[in-house]
């Protein structure tokens, strides 16, 4: 029997939202998306928060919303999903990459300004895995510099840095709602921010260019995108939210399990959770020791494979994908944490629903491998 990778965890509630949503009359610009941004404004503690149909959608209209565009550069990081280079790319903007701090995986800030230049309007971090980035650091930085903050937090919503939610630090964040995700909308995310005029900008942009309020259904004030959310997605969203404390800690506790388990293994890495971090877990991802090679990785994964245990290699990096070698003339060696990390990750199943004798099933296929 195969373990998956992930899986989302609905009950009977998320069923009943959903029905209940399909008995109603609109199943568009509804009630229930603007529910679901309440759920997910009040539970970040943001002031604004847009939903759309997609976390890579709410990264581009925040990149649009805060003017960025052609002839500007991003410093951002390569170890990441695609979506948070390409929304730059997008808009024309260059996405310029820093390597990445070896333990936390998240974008190193001892490495971005000596990256500035006239051309730099912002920067976007991530939080990687769901693990907060050093956002006061960043924050320090862009102030000092006069550039803007975006927040990648599609993985991590939840996670926390000082007590702080991530998606509160900068000047607007995304989340996303995939099903491996925390939560699921089956397809889906959505942009907080705490500027009125960034969430009135996407709002209309992610409707098409209409007017947020008093506008004509066939007026378009400017240039936008079908980029909404519907009331389907919204709500198995709610029902998520109303749950949210409880699925949370449901994958910690299978974090806590792979811990216990594999602390002790020789040529494995746990993840590393920094301190004044509270850790919403995304997925589960070791490392194999630096004595190990790409290759060595590739049969691991090839082994559990094998033995019916899903699993992948969490990140390839941005860098090396064939387009942005194509484009930019990045070769391997230009960063070479990111690359090291990347040659050597392990992203083993890791999801809510999760029984003790799966994590163990897992561990002990992962122990005859290597």
């Amino acid at each position: 029997m195969k373990v998956p990778l992930s899986s989302p965890w609905l009950t009977e509630m998320e069923r009943q939202k959903v029905l209940q949503t399909l008995g109603a009359s609109r199943l568009s610009l509804g009630p229930t998306v603007a529910e679901f941004e309440r759920c997910v404004r009040r539970y970040v503690g943001a002031k604004y928060a847009v939903a759309v149909n997609s976390g890579t959608s709410g990264l581009h209209l925040v990149v649009r919303a805060l003017g960025l565009g052609e002839g500007d550069e991003v410093i951002t990081t390569p170890f990441s999903f695609i979506a948070s280079a390409n929304c730059l790319l997008f808009e024309r903007v260059k996405p310029v990459f820093v390597d990445i701090d070896p333990q936390t995986l998240c974008l190193d800030p001892e490495k971005v300004e000596a990256a500035i230049t006239k051309k730099t309007k912002a920067i976007l971090g991530v939080d990687v895995f769901g693990h907060p980035a050093d956002w006061p650091f960043l924050r320090r930085i862009a102030r000092r510099h006069g550039l803007m903050l975006i927040e990648d937090s599609c993985e991590a919503l939840g996670s926390e840095l000082n007590n702080r939610k991530c998606g509160t630090f900068g000047d607007a964040a995304a989340f996303a709602f995939y099903p491996n995700k925390q939560i699921t909308t089956g397809e889906g995310g959505m942009i907080v921010t705490n500027r009125w005029r960034v969430a009135e900008l996407c709002r209309s942009m992610a409707n098409q260019g209409r007017r947020v309020k008093n506008g004509a259904w066939l007026e378009h004030v400017r240039l936008g995108y079908n980029y909404r959310m519907s009331e389907i997605n919204a709500a198995l969203g709610v029902a998520q939210m109303c749950r949210i404390g409880e699925i949370l800690k449901k994958r910690r506790q299978v974090a806590e399990w792979y811990n216990r388990l594999l602390g002790d293994v020789n040529g494995i890495e746990i993840p590393y959770v920094a301190r004044r971090i509270t850790l919403s877990w995304f997925v589960y991802v070791i490392r194999l020791a630096d004595r190990y090679a790409r290759q060595d990785r590739d049969r691991v994964l090839a082994g559990l494979r094998s033995k019916g245990v899903e699993c992948s290699n969490y990140f390839q990096p941005i860098h090396l994908q064939p387009f942005y070698r194509r484009e930019f003339g990045y070769r391997r060696g230009d960063f070479p944490v990111c690359e090291t990390v990347s040659d050597r990750t392990v992203a083993l199943p890791f999801h809510a629903r999760m029984k003790r004798h799966d994590v163990e099933s897992v561990v002990r296929n992962m122990k005859r491998v290597i």
